[in-house]
C-alpha cells in the first residue's frame, strides 16, 4: 500500500499544479498589477516630412504637445519606472481630418499590461511654410580683463534663414546670438546658440523651425584691444579776444583719456593732440565754456575705450586787458615832415604820459624808444599848433586815451 502511495504519477501532478497555483496567488497578492499617472509627458513629432512635399508645416494647438500617461503594469514595475522611459508619438502618417493625430505610448524596457494617454489625439493646425532670412545679432555678457575692452563682434555667418510655420515666422523680429567674454584677454571664436524674440521681446519657440545653420550654432568672432590712458593736447592759435581783452588760457576736463586699439598702434601714440581748429573762437569779451568732440581727432586704428567718453568740457579763460602808463620826453618824439623854411618848438617841457591798455605780458615787455611820433605834413605856415601824438603799439595793444602836444611853429629870422 504504501508502495503504490510512492508510485502515484497523477497525486504527484496534482501536488505540484497546487503548489503553483498557490505561489501565483501568493505573488499576485504581494505584487498585483495597478496603474500610475505620469504627468506632462512630451509628444514627439514623426514623419513631419510628409508635409513638406506640399510645402506645408504645423502647428501644435490646445495645449496637446504634453500629455499626462497613465501605465498599467505590476507594482514592481511601475516602482521603477521614470518619466525618461515614456515615450509618447505621434505619427504624421496617420494624421486625419488634418487636424488630429493619434498619440501612441510606449514604455521602453519594461513589461506592462497598458499604456495609454489622457489625450487620445494630438491637436494641430496645418498652415504654409515660409523661409526668411534674418540677420544675426552678437551680444556678449561679463566683462574682459582690466586693462582691455571689447574691439569688433561679429557672427558668422552674419545671416541665417529660418524655416517654419508662416505665422510664427512672421513673429520674429530679431536673431540674437549671445557669448561669455569674462576674463578674456585676447581675441577669442565663440560658439552660441540662436536665440529668436518677437517684436515685444519674447522669447519664441524653436520647436517647430529650423535653420541652415543646424544644431552647431554660430560662430562669433570677439576682438580684444589693449587700453592706454594719454594726455589731451588743445592748440589755442585760433582763439582771439577783443581789442581791449585778452586770452590767457584753457582749463579742460578731462585732461587725459583712455584709448583702446592693436598693441603696436598703442606705442605709438605719447598724446593725443587736438587741431586749433577744434577751438576756434574770434571776438571774445569774457570767459567762455565749449563742449569739444574729440573723436574725430583719434589717430587712425584707435577708438576711445569708453564709448560716451568722447566729450571734452573746455573753459576759455578772457580777462579785460590792463593799463600802464609811459613817460615820453618831448625829446624823445620823433618829428617827421617839418618844413625846412621853419623851426619848431615844444610849449611844454613836460613829459608826456602815454596810456596803454592791452595783455599784462606785453606791457611789462614794452620799449617806447623810437615809438611816439608827430606828423607836421600838413602845417607849412607859421604858428601854435596843438597835433596829435602817434604811438607805434603791437596790434594786441591800445591807446586808453589820444595824446596830444602843443608846438610852436616859426620862420627862421
Amino acid at each position: 500500500m504504501k508502495e503504490r502511495r510512492m508510485n502515484n504519477l497523477g497525486l504527484k501532478i496534482l501536488a505540484f499544479l497546487v503548489a503553483v497555483m498557490l505561489w501565483l496567488t501568493v505573488v499576485n497578492i504581494d505584487d498585483p498589477i495597478t496603474d500610475q499617472t505620469y504627468n506632462n509627458i512630451p509628444v514627439s513629432v514623426i514623419n513631419a516630412e510628409v508635409l513638406s512635399k506640399s510645402h506645408k508645416t504645423y502647428q501644435i494647438v490646445d495645449d496637446t504637445q504634453t500629455v499626462n500617461v497613465t501605465v498599467r503594469a505590476k507594482r514592481s514595475t511601475l516602482s521603477r519606472i521614470r518619466m525618461e522611459d515614456i515615450v509618447a508619438v505621434a505619427d504624421m502618417k496617420e494624421l486625419a481630418l488634418e487636424s488630429q493625430i493619434p498619440i501612441k505610448v510606449i514604455v521602453k524596457g519594461y513589461e506592462y499590461k497598458d499604456a495609454y494617454s489622457n489625450t487620445k489625439n494630438l491637436q494641430i493646425k496645418m498652415e504654409d511654410e515660409e523661409t526668411k532670412k534674418f540677420p544675426i545679432v552678437p551680444k556678449t555678457t561679463g566683462t574682459v580683463r582690466d586693462g582691455y575692452v571689447l574691439g569688433t563682434v561679429e557672427a558668422d555667418p552674419e545671416k541665417v534663414s529660418i524655416r517654419g510655420p508662416k505665422s510664427v515666422i512672421n513673429k520674429i523680429s530679431g536673431v540674437e546670438a549671445t557669448v561669455n567674454v569674462s576674463g578674456l584677454y585676447k581675441d577669442a571664436l565663440l560658439r552660441s546658440e540662436l536665440v529668436l524674440y518677437d517684436q515685444d521681446n519674447n522669447e519664441i519657440d524653436q520647436k517647430l523651425l529650423s535653420n541652415n545653420l543646424g544644431t552647431m550654432g554660430v560662430e562669433i568672432y570677439v576682438q580684444i584691444l589693449k587700453t592706454k590712458s594719454v594726455p589731451i593736447e588743445f592748440d589755442t592759435s585760433y582763439i582771439k579776444a577783443e581789442r581791449g581783452y585778452e586770452f590767457t588760457n584753457i582749463i579742460y576736463e578731462p585732461q587725459e583719456v583712455r584709448v583702446s586699439g592693436e598693441k603696436k598702434v598703442l606705442k605709438q601714440v605719447s598724446k593725443l593732440q587736438i587741431p586749433a581748429e577744434a577751438l576756434r573762437m574770434e571776438g571774445l569779451t569774457e570767459s567762455t565754456e565749449k563742449i569739444v568732440d574729440i573723436t574725430p581727432y583719434l589717430p587712425k586704428d584707435l577708438q576711445l575705450a569708453e564709448e560716451n567718453a568722447g566729450s571734452v568740457v573746455v573753459s576759455i579763460l578772457v580777462e579785460r586787458d590792463g593799463t600802464k602808463t609811459y613817460e615820453v620826453t618831448v625829446g624823445s618824439i620823433t618829428v617827421e615832415n617839418l618844413v625846412e623854411d621853419l623851426a619848431m618848438n615844444y610849449k611844454t617841457v613836460d613829459a608826456l604820459e602815454v596810456q596803454v591798455r592791452g595783455p599784462k605780458h606785453l606791457l611789462e615787455s614794452l620799449d617806447m624808444s623810437g615809438a611816439v611820433s608827430i606828423d607836421l605834413k600838413k602845417l607849412d605856415k607859421p604858428g601854435r599848433y596843438t597835433v596829435p601824438v602817434d604811438v607805434k603799439l603791437p596790434s594786441e595793444c591800445m591807446l586808453e586815451k589820444q595824446v596830444k602836444v602843443e608846438i610852436e611853429l616859426k620862420e627862421y629870422d
